[in-house]
């Protein structure tokens, strides 16, 4: 007989089924073609041919002449199947050797291989010259009993309820606690410019000046050096950077294992050292039994963690969204399929009941009014109405006589149709698009891959910024304290010139960190 190759065209510009059949038509008219099938959604096209007749540049040329792009796919492995079995009753190695050498002698298996130790076999073979059920009958004839791996259909990882629940409790958490900080703040602020313009109009001198401002509630001291502001500011903070900033602190920790600085590590270590560093100040204040109370970060980590907790919990939503259509997708789809086998004059002879996942190309399947066509497939007896409002959105119903192509998830109405399958699992225009929709979901922008790149740069720039920063006043601060001196106001004047200076260069550090902080939020 004459030699049949197979090759692979990649087509664009197609857009709906007459794009299909109008190739699948004018293809078949060609010499040295054999047969030829079109896949709408994955724009590709499988054409048999008569490699002494025609090859497979001149098959792209014809189609490029019907006004659509097309390329010859070099990789032709993309028509492997590929079937997960749960082989059951292996006792030792031979059997494994037995189920393996057998399969690999079976024409059209290209590779095989079972574990013993999860009962399981993976198995290659080319969909033309073997099927599912042809392998499976293989297995049983050795005597073993095996069965599909069970897929798992409610697309449950595409569900982002979960991740959705634990930022709207961060934020919550955050949100709840940073509200009275921020309270604190404001009335700090208004206090302190009331001050300031009560200094401005009385000449007060500072003494009184002091007197009024430890007259202030929330400067009141309720130990020496521990004021109710910044007592209360703490005691504020503490649930935020433990459950506000838990998922942070994991995902950071996660991060840093495997040597990169994303976004957390930025956050973690800005609201850590912002909050350590307040408290150690604070500890050393009451040490010191100091007058003046000491500056305090304590309003930064809530904040951060509110905004930040805010944005990661908007964008898992929105990726809810798409999943949830995903999913509703991939619940369209059809489990189990009937198929036929018929004698001389369409006479059915015989019909069994299998899972989806085995029909195999060229099955004849028969489907009842009412049913959903499991597979993709082209009508071979039997008139009908078909709802194909699923794909194309048409209300109306659409005419199917022998001939007619259609689509796997699509309802059958009226009348029982026998269908020819055409494409079948992962191949049918339904997993394509939930494929293609997969897809578009887990591919980054351009811009989100360069923000990406960026803040794995961004994270340890900062960071060397800070440092610089703590180095570079404290050396100042040693060389010139007057510098510092103007800077630095409010500094109990019982300290020596070294510990101010030191106490300067950590606050300005922290304060690059924490500013550093919120371009996160920008770039997320």
């Amino acid at each position: 007989s004459k030699t049949i190759s197979k090759c692979y065209v990649q087509v664009t510009g197609m857009t709906c089924a007459s794009c299909v059949a109008n190739i699948e038509r004018n293809l078949r008219r060609e010499d040295g073609i054999h047969s030829i099938l079109v896949a709408l959604m994955a724009g590709k096209a499988e054409v048999r041919y008569n490699p002494a007749v025609i090859h497979p540049a001149a098959i792209a040329e014809l189609i490029r002449e019907l006004g659509f792009g097309a390329t010859v796919m070099e990789n032709c492995g993309e028509g492997d199947g590929i079937l997960e079995l749960v082989v059951r009753g292996m006792t030792c190695a031979s059997c494994v050797h037995k189920i393996e050498s057998t399969l690999m002698k079976t024409n059209g298996v290209l590779y095989c291989s079972v574990a013993l130790a999860t009962n399981k076999a993976h198995i290659k073979y080319d969909p033309e010259a073997i099927g599912p059920r042809d392998v499976i009958q293989v297995i049983k004839d050795l005597g073993f009993t095996t069965s599909l791996v069970k897929k798992d259909r409610s697309a449950s990882h595409l569900d982002h309820k979960q991740e959705i629940r634990q930022w709207k409790r961060s934020f919550v958490v955050s949100l709840v606690f940073c509200i009275p900080v921020m309270g604190l703040m404001i009335y700090m602020m208004v206090m302190d410019s009331q001050l300031s313009d009560a200094h401005a109009h009385h000449n007060m001198s500072s003494e009184e000046m002091e007197a009024l401002h430890s007259s202030m509630v929330l400067e009141y001291q309720l130990l020496p050096g521990l004021s109710v502001m910044n007592f209360l500011s703490f005691l504020l903070c503490v649930p935020v950077q433990v459950f506000g900033g838990w998922h942070f602190y994991i995902q950071a920790s996660r991060a840093l294992r495997h040597n990169t600085a994303n976004m957390d590590v930025l956050v973690v270590l800005a609201t850590s050292i912002a909050f350590l560093y307040s408290f150690v100040i604070l500890l050393v204040a009451m040490a010191e039994r100091a007058k003046a109370n000491p500056v305090t970060f304590f309003d930064t980590p809530p904040m951060l963690f509110v905004f930040i907790s805010l944005g990661r919990w908007l964008e898992h939503v929105a990726k809810g969204k798409t999943s949830e259509a995903l999913a509703r997708l991939i619940s369209l789809q059809a489990t189990e399929a009937t198929i036929v086998t018929l004698g001389p004059d369409n006479v059915l002879l015989s019909e069994e009941q299998v899972d989806v996942e085995l029909v195999q190309r060229g099955d004849i399947v028969k489907v009842v009014p009412g049913g959903k066509f499991p597979v993709d497939g082209r009508v071979i007896e039997g008139h009908s109405m078909v709802d194909e409002s699923l794909i194309t959105g048409e209300a109306m119903p659409v005419t199917k006589k022998p001939g007619s192509t259609v689509i796997a998830g699509s309802i059958n109405q009226n009348g029982s149709l026998l269908i020819s399958a055409t494409h079948v699992g992962a191949d049918t225009t339904l997993s394509q698009i939930v494929k293609l929709v997969e897809e578009a979901q887990t591919s980054k922008a351009p811009i989100q891959q360069f923000a990406d790149k960026l803040s794995g740069y961004f994270v340890p720039f900062i960071v060397a910024v800070s440092v610089v920063t703590l180095l570079a006043w404290i050396i100042i601060g040693f060389v010139d304290f007057e510098i510092v001196e103007k800077y630095f106001l409010g500094y109990s004047r019982s300290l020596s010139a070294a510990e101010v200076t030191v106490r300067f260069a950590f606050q300005a550090s922290i304060t690059v960190l924490c500013i550093a902080c919120p371009c996160s939020l920008g770039l997320a």
